[in-house]
């Protein structure tokens, strides 16, 4: 059995989905068009097939059938049990292309942008956690407990975190660990409808399906773990806003909208291609109201909802990146701090641990020697993995896996640190 319950709701919120037509909460005619246009790209299909393409059951599949049936725009082709085996009609055909024409969409029939709304209202996550469930949370990073009490707090708020400090001290590997902390799933839609048009949502990229979940519900809907999407600095100002796709004129959500009941991580904050300021400008309704205001291409503005965690993590000053305005909008500053000796020691022999390496005494120690004599002076979190991991090349390289010594560790250190002091101007 799943260990995964979905949001808040339980797996029967809606049991077996809508029983008729006008439970799918969306136009007739835009469904209409849809399965005119599941034909129409595939030439033939059986009413089973239609239904599970399009995430509707069999009866209103049925019911779809038959009001297009009685306007002459299929052929029933054969049968198949009680299944029938369907292809467009002349007529049909000629309706269909029109239809293509328009939109190429033809795949899961979308929910209202109101459903979406208040299910993603419901899904908001009642978060509950001490130092305990967090440290488990966690596991897989060695953080300090005085880290933990400030990190436990501030996502229990929902609001937006700033992580900042040095390069390389795990910022955006605790961020990814946060995922941990949620056990439950949520549903996401394949699409949505609004003003006549189609809206992307699910995305396997960023959405984890959770096939395992017994979920009974309208299968327009997709069960998932709690999204987690990671924009670095290949963010742009078009990522925030819908994409219109000019072929097959559809939309896709942004980023901000798949990340909707999970987690965004904008990493590297502050080198984006856009600026900081651009940035915030563009979030300033949506940090604040928990709504976000999208643009069709056409004009009309369609209202969502603007519910995640957001965690900001940089190297850079915050207060170089921004005006105290928008750091006052930012509630929740975490500042990770370069590694204590302590802390590397135990990021160093966990990873011996899980690796299962061999290991000579004072390993870890010679290794904090060397990146203070050859290295940038404090200890990085990020430095014993690369270290093990030249290591772990070298071996291959020379074919044979011995134990780590402080010498092994002086190589690996040789290729990993410049050595800018060896350049004289000439």
């Amino acid at each position: 059995m799943s260990v995964h319950t979905v949001g808040n709701l339980g797996f029967n919120r809606v049991d077996g989905g809508p029983k008729n037509i006008a439970e799918l909460d969306v136009s007739l005619p835009l469904v209409e068009s849809i399965f005119l246009r599941y034909l129409y790209s595939r030439g033939s299909s059986s009413l089973t097939d239609v239904g599970k393409s399009l995430k509707l059951s069999f009866s209103l599949t049925q019911a779809l059938f038959q009001r297009l049936r009685e306007r002459n725009m299929f052929e029933v082709t054969g049968m198949v049990g009680h299944d029938y085996q369907i292809a467009l009609s002349g007529p049909g055909r000629d309706y269909a292309a029109k239809l293509y024409d328009t939109c190429h969409y033809s795949g899961p029939i979308p929910v209202s942008v109101s459903s979406y709304t208040q299910m993603v209202t419901e899904q908001i996550p009642d978060l509950r956690l001490n130092r305990r469930l967090l440290k488990e949370s966690l596991a897989d990073a060695v953080v300090t407990d005085d880290f933990l009490d400030q990190l436990g707090p501030a996502l229990m708020t929902q609001d937006p975190i700033f992580l900042y400090g040095p390069s390389g001290n795990g910022k955006t590997f605790v961020a990814s660990q946060v995922m941990n902390v949620y056990h439950d799933a949520v549903l996401i839609p394949y699409a949505l409808e609004f003003d006549g048009q189609i809206i992307i949502v699910y995305d396997p990229s960023v959405h984890k399906k959770l096939d395992d979940v017994d979920y009974a519900g309208d299968p327009r809907w997709v069960v998932c773990r709690r999204p987690f999407v990671v924009c670095g600095g290949e963010l742009s100002t078009s990522m925030l806003e819908l994409h219109a796709d000019e072929g097959a004129n559809v939309y896709a959500a942004p980023v901000q909208m798949k990340a909707n009941n999970g987690i965004l991580v904008i990493d590297d904050f502050g080198r984006q291609t856009m600026s900081p300021q651009v940035l915030l400008n563009r979030w300033i309704v949506p940090l604040e109201r928990k709504i976000d205001f999208l643009t069709l291409k056409y004009g009309a503005k369609l209202q969502v909802p603007f519910e995640m965690n957001i965690l900001f993590a940089t190297n850079v000053d915050p207060s170089s990146l921004v005006d105290e305005a928008f750091l006052r909008r930012i509630k929740n500053k975490i500042y990770v701090a370069p590694v204590s000796d302590e802390i590397f020691d135990q990021i160093f022999y966990k990873l011996v641990e899980q690796r299962k390496l061999l290991c000579q005494p004072n390993c870890a120690a010679s290794l904090r020697h060397l990146c203070l004599t050859m290295g940038s002076k404090i200890l990085q979190a990020c430095i014993p993995k690369d270290i093990i991991d030249i290591v772990a090349s070298i071996d291959q390289y020379e074919g044979e896996a011995t134990p780590l010594t402080a010498d092994k560790l002086e190589r690996a250190a040789n290729l990993y640190f410049t050595k800018i002091h060896h350049f004289v101007d000439k």
